[in-house]
């Protein structure tokens, strides 16, 4: 099992940044890459960014150049760097650990973007 604590959510305004951390602990060897996924009210989960092992980055165009994904994997936590954020990037959003053979998620932390 792998177990995920995201932090680091809360209310910020528009075109202002944010950092969100996840820690995972556990059978954390079954992990080869690590992702925050996000969940706007009304809609479906979507993906933001990932990132593998070897420190490969995915995201998602809408939060290219705005966003950055990274690891301390002597910490084994990952890190979403968020600017320039717009309202419509409030959402729910949560850290996944994609392991063999199932993925992981954390409870989820809410980003609100408002004025």
């Amino acid at each position: 099992q792998v177990q995920l604590v995201e932090s680091g959510g809360g209310l910020v305004q528009p075109g202002g940044s944010l950092r969100l951390s996840c820690a995972a602990s556990g059978t954390i060897w079954l992990i080869y890459a690590m992702g925050w996924y996000r969940q706007p009210p009304g809609k479906q989960r979507e993906l933001v960014a990932t990132i593998t092992n070897g420190g490969r980055d995915n995201y998602a165009d809408s939060v290219k150049g705005r966003f950055t994904i990274s690891r301390d994997n002597a910490r084994n936590t990952v890190y979403l760097q968020m600017s320039g954020l717009k309202p419509e990037d409030a959402a729910v959003y949560y850290c996944c650990a994609h392991g063999t053979p199932v993925d992981y998620w954390g409870k989820g932390i809410l980003v609100t973007v408002s004025s």
